[in-house]
């Protein structure tokens, strides 16, 4: 993702540039993350030689943060048109309910391969489908109706959430075939399959929005939505495409955790709302819309994913761990806010050089 705006040069032209935040900006903001991602990993393998730089931890970590990276994306749409989405998780959830509650009630005991693939299809269609309409209806309730978008996808938070309850009534479904798990679980060439998931996704995302005039849009649409409505753009379409694709990967990221956890659950994942937002900020989403860059969200997700790994081994012998981790995101997302606007209120690239330098 990048943010790209157009202006006139002094024979009336037009040009690219990049963000108000600048090239050297995005260029230093993604070396600062990469030497933050190598610094986390070196002082957490230090600290615990024998637990933090294993292969079955960082595989557990690539199994975990595939997920929250779906969602992250999912989030950093939102925000790239100057919105918000409060609902990711709960649409998330009501997918997985959804393709839990068609297999376990149509996988019966002797049924053929075929007529098997056929439920699991059939599940994985639906729960896809129903992420697409929970993004359409934020879509028209933000772009057509007018609501706010942090209001609509706040009570559309509440509306999934509640659905999901009254679906399965309150316990968690379990009892995934083995062929869905293996989306969860499974690996291919030794490679975690969410993780390769995840990467298709972070793959397609980018090149939708670098290469194509929907991408264009989305970011003229975050950066100036009065200049976007002049040049002939449809804000409320694009807004409303922009929460269908949201709905669509929240989704897949549900399907992801239904194969992971064997299990779907209404309340499942409350503290990735706030990590999804932390993630985007710290990767450099702007917050008002119109700028982001994949490389800067997959970073920020591995700092994010390392710390809370290192966290839970540091503290588990402590009671009240969760709450300092909780209280941790907290606090580092109103860091990372005040900083990235210090930043762009004190000149980025002075800045930048004074801090590389030593000054």
């Amino acid at each position: 993702m990048n943010g790209v705006t157009t202006q006139h040069n002094k024979n009336g032209s037009m040009k690219r540039s990049s963000d108000r935040i600048g090239w050297l900006a995005f260029d230093m903001h993604t070396l600062f993350l990469l030497v933050l991602v190598v610094f986390i990993f070196v002082l957490m393998s230090v600290a615990m030689p024998t637990q933090f730089p294993t292969t079955i931890n960082l595989e557990s970590m690539a199994f975990q943060m595939s997920e929250v990276g779906i969602l992250t994306v999912a989030m950093a749409l939102s925000m790239l048109i100057g919105g918000i989405d409060l609902s990711v998780t709960a649409t998330a959830n009501l997918s997985a309910i959804t393709a839990g509650l068609i297999m376990v009630n149509l996988v019966q005991p002797g049924l053929s391969a075929a007529q098997l693939l056929l439920v699991v299809v059939l599940a994985l269609l639906a729960a896809i489908a129903v992420g697409v309409a929970c993004g359409l209806s934020n879509g028209v309730l933000i772009g057509f109706v007018g609501v706010p978008a942090i209001l609509a996808t706040l009570g559309t938070l509440t509306l999934f959430t509640g659905l999901a309850y009254g679906v399965t009534g309150g316990p968690a479904l379990h009892g995934v075939p083995p062929q869905v798990l293996f989306l969860g679980i499974g690996k291919f060439i030794g490679i975690p399959l969410p993780l390769l998931i995840f990467l298709a996704v972070l793959a397609a995302i980018s090149l939708t929005l670098n290469h194509t005039a929907y991408g264009f849009k989305v970011y003229l649409l975050g950066s100036n939505p009065t200049a976007a409505r002049f040049s002939g753009i449809d804000n409320p379409r694009i807004t409303l495409q922009t929460h269908m694709i949201g709905g669509l990967l929240s989704a897949i990221a549900g399907i992801v955790t239904l194969a992971r956890t064997n299990s779907a659950n209404a309340d499942y994942g409350s503290s990735y709302i706030l990590m999804t937002i932390l993630i985007a900020v710290l990767g450099g989403v702007a917050v008002s819309g119109g700028y982001g860059r994949v490389a800067g969200l997959t970073l920020a997700l591995m700092v994010l994913q390392m710390l809370s790994t290192g966290f839970n081994m540091l503290l588990l012998r402590f009671s009240g761990s969760n709450f300092f981790r909780d209280f941790a995101w907290g606090f580092l997302l109103l860091f990372v806010m005040v900083f990235t606007r210090f930043l762009k209120q004190s000149g980025t690239r002075a800045l930048w050089k004074q801090i590389l330098s030593g000054k």
